[in-house]
């Protein structure tokens, strides 16, 4: 894992902070620092898949890893598939909502392989619930796999078009299986996944004719699984985004933070 740090900080872009694993490791190291932090931030807890915070009709059982009233008519359960992975585009403003849903609810989320994805969205008091490895080295799938042991939500992207065969997948699969979380991969695929979600970008809001700045996405989400007919509705994410960045400024202000270490 090269050149991260352990804790990225809050730019004037407006990018929060999140935990990373240290670079410079070799790979059994790597693992047992991965699992460290696992066990500091309280994610290798073994539980059951309800999260608190949401509300009796969202939460869906052991088996869903539940993701807030949006996401309850589009996605069967009302979510994503514990012990399973769900093919989703490269649509990072929805996955950033997802992540966002799972921290804010209580759980722990993993992210493999996804330098460029913004946590503006996500408050300082969550960022700890995040997991973040931006350069896995050569084997990200055995990173995303040792996440995937005590953490709700691992997101692995894939830098290339990545179709995975059934041998290749199998290790991975073997201890997604065991663990709790629900494995979300873009850009790669395996043969024959839970779920597949696409989302495409309908409009902005916030904005005007060369004025305003934008307050929210609206993303046409279609989610189609094995067991359900296709769904599709229109959500709204980034909402928070404002106000999150505004707090985090005035918390830089009065507050150091921790630089990045490269």
């Amino acid at each position: 894992m090269s050149g991260t740090s352990v804790r990225k900080v809050a730019q004037e872009a407006g990018e929060a902070p999140v935990s990373a694993a240290p670079a410079g490791l070799a790979r059994a190291e790597q693992i047992a620092e991965l699992r460290s932090k696992m066990a500091q931030i309280g994610g290798d807890v073994p539980g059951g898949g309800t999260l608190a915070g949401f509300g009796e009709g969202v939460v869906a059982g052991e088996d869903v890893l539940a993701l807030g009233e949006q996401f309850r008519f589009v996605l069967p359960g009302g979510g994503l598939p514990r012990h399973a992975v769900t093919h989703m585009s490269d649509t990072p403003a929805l996955v950033a909502e997802m992540l966002l849903n799972v921290v804010e609810a209580g759980g722990h989320a993993g992210v493999v392989g996804w330098p460029e994805l913004s946590y503006a969205g996500i408050g300082r008091k969550h960022l700890d619930r995040i997991i973040a490895v931006p350069d896995p080295g050569a084997d990200p799938l055995g990173i995303a796999a040792v996440l995937t042991e005590g953490l709700d939500l691992v997101v692995y992207r894939s830098p290339v078009q990545l179709a995975l065969s059934p041998v290749r997948c199998r290790p991975l699969l073997g201890k997604l299986r065991k663990g709790r979380a629900a494995l979300m991969m873009v850009g790669a695929t395996v043969p024959s996944p839970a779920l597949t979600i696409t989302g495409d970008i309908q409009s902005f809001r916030g904005i005007g004719r060369g004025t305003g700045r934008i307050t929210g996405v609206d993303i046409r989400v279609r989610a189609q699984s094995k067991s359900v007919h296709p769904a599709s509705a229109t959500v709204t994410v980034g909402q928070a985004a404002a106000e999150t960045v505004a707090e985090t400024a005035a918390e830089t202000a009065s507050h150091p933070v921790l630089k990045v270490v490269r």
